[in-house]
């Protein structure tokens, strides 16, 4: 599983959390997205490449501007990740 996190410019509430997180869902199969105004930045956990250039062309018509795009693998945390990681 992948972890994308991809830094935003132009979010200013939770409901603009919520926009950029619809759009994120109806572009690709994640599953789980969540942003933060605060931080500036949207996570994605999903099972697929997402692409720098798809994520662009995703969040475009919201109005907010992707500053950065960086993926690592995803591991969990805690006993359940420990567990699975010992199979």
């Amino acid at each position: 599983m992948n972890k994308v996190t991809v830094k935003i410019d132009g979010m200013m509430c939770g409901m603009c959390e919520s926009h950029v997180n619809d759009a994120i869902r109806r572009a690709f199969p994640v599953k789980k997205v969540t942003s933060s105004h605060a931080k500036g930045e949207a996570v994605i956990l999903t099972e697929t490449d997402i692409r720098e250039e798809a994520l662009r062309t995703a969040l475009a018509p919201t109005g907010y501007r992707v500053l950065e795009v960086r993926t690592e693998e995803y591991k969990k945390k805690g006993l359940l990740g420990l567990l699975k990681g010992n199979r």
